[in-house]
């Protein structure tokens, strides 16, 4: 699953104590290990060898250069969904023609740096997107390439604000929609409508749902083929979940497979993939220093120095993250621990945060802990920095790539400086 293991009581990233990083680069800390990371994609590239597919990992899960940089040198595109992604993605050496832009809200100057830069596709889900489009096309003097994003209304996904595919929600066009769309082509003369995009959610466990949503989109593909829209590509999306708990099911890259390449094929359509999470997830960590015991009552509260600010997740979505201390001679959950009961005590898992909504794990039994102690938190790979900010004027921690025996700095821990940088007095 990953290349973070307890040894000998020690948690290690690879070959790297995870007390020993936190020692040299301080708390709290985002760690991860490229091993992990780049045998996730691998397991991907194999899983869907057959159709050749692009796979163009979603940057938003977790942006950092150092690891857009490994993906893109073992062979990764990237699905972007801002000028900031794009901008990262060549600054890592991407490949522009295995980018694929995505996202209901386009700028003219974001459309016009993704023409000059050459992208494979624009995902695109509105007639006015598209006149758009069209305009940042003929200032550049060449065509784009489009795929038409089609809400199948299909609902998956580990919680409704991270379900994309129904028709309640912002994303993509009605079939009918689209169809008529694709009849006026000739209304867009500097696009090429190229193919069909379908993304129905993230964190999802099992492929059924990709059954119902690829067989409609497959008949929408051989229904509105024609000359003025080739509908060569079929971008079927992302979402495959991971294991954030030991009792999570979530089928592999080769059962998503088995389900994805076919429709592909019987679509006679070139594949685009866009996993992000099950490439990411599992290969980082969120370290953290517990501060104080808090005990209240008949309750414990554990604070750590990492918040919400450092990770949303559970305050946003409720996600569980597995918690438990750096150096135990208790595995945790995941790692095939089966604890005794009357070795634990249950906690809260707090920071430092401002709100009533900041924590990482609520009622959790974990092992006995004292102020100082270092705790990790698994399966923070995706969309933990990410979608981490200032709030309460926190610095951002510092992330680490680990290779092997070897820690590099991949973000400096911001200072107190670096929070007012952008302000004016």
């Amino acid at each position: 699953m990953d290349s973070f293991a307890y040894r000998n009581g020690k948690l290690c990233c690879e070959d790297i104590a995870a007390a020993d990083l936190a020692a040299k680069f301080g708390t709290p800390l985002y760690v991860y290990s490229r091993a992990t990371l780049l045998d996730h994609l691998g397991k991907i590239q194999a899983a869907f060898a057959k159709a050749e597919p692009v796979i163009c990992y979603s940057v938003k899960a977790n942006s950092n250069l150092s690891l857009l940089q490994a993906l893109a040198g073992a062979g990764s595109g990237f699905d972007v969904v801002s000028g900031g992604e794009l901008f990262r993605v060549q600054k890592a050496g991407g490949d522009p023609g295995k980018v694929v832009y995505a996202g209901v809200g386009k700028t003219a100057r974001e459309l016009d740096e993704a023409m000059a830069a050459g992208i494979l596709l624009f995902n695109c889900e509105s007639e006015p997107e598209l006149d758009a489009l069209q305009a940042a096309a003929k200032r550049a003097g060449r065509k784009a390439r489009v795929a038409l994003r089609i809400n199948p209304d299909v609902k998956a996904g580990g919680h409704a604000k991270i379900s994309t595919g129904h028709k309640a929600t912002k994303f993509g066009l009605a079939p009918d929609r689209a169809a008529a769309m694709l009849k006026r082509a000739a209304s867009w003369p500097d696009l090429v409508f190229d193919g069909v995009h379908v993304h129905i959610g993230s964190q999802i466990l099992k492929p059924e749902p990709y059954v119902a949503a690829l067989d409609r989109t497959v008949e929408f593909i051989k229904g509105n083929r024609s000359k003025t829209a080739p509908l060569s590509w079929l971008d079927s999306g992302g979402g495959f979940g991971v294991f954030y708990k030991a009792e999570d099911e979530a089928a592999g890259a080769a059962a998503f497979a088995e389900v994805i390449v076919p429709r592909a094929q019987s679509a006679g359509c070139r594949l685009v993939l866009e996993p992000g999470r099950f490439i990411v997830g599992n290969a980082g960590i969120l370290l953290a220093r517990l501060l104080y015991v808090k005990d209240s009552g008949s309750k414990r509260y554990y604070v750590v120095d990492a918040g919400m600010n450092d990770l949303i997740r559970p305050s946003l979505y409720e996600a569980f993250h597995e918690v438990w201390p750096a150096e135990s001679n208790l595995l945790p959950p995941s790692r095939g621990g089966k604890p005794d009961g009357a070795t634990l005590r249950v906690a809260d898992v707090v920071g430092p945060i401002c709100e009533s909504g900041d924590y990482l794990a609520l009622g959790r039994a974990l092992p006995e802990m004292a102020a100082g102690d270092l705790v990790a938190v698994f399966t923070a790979g995706a969309y933990g920095f990410a979608m981490s900010s200032n709030y309460n004027s926190r610095p951002r921690a510092a992330e680490v790539l680990v290779t092997g025996k070897t820690a590099k700095l991949a973000r400096r821990r911001e200072s107190y400086e670096s929070l007012i940088a952008g302000e004016t007095d």
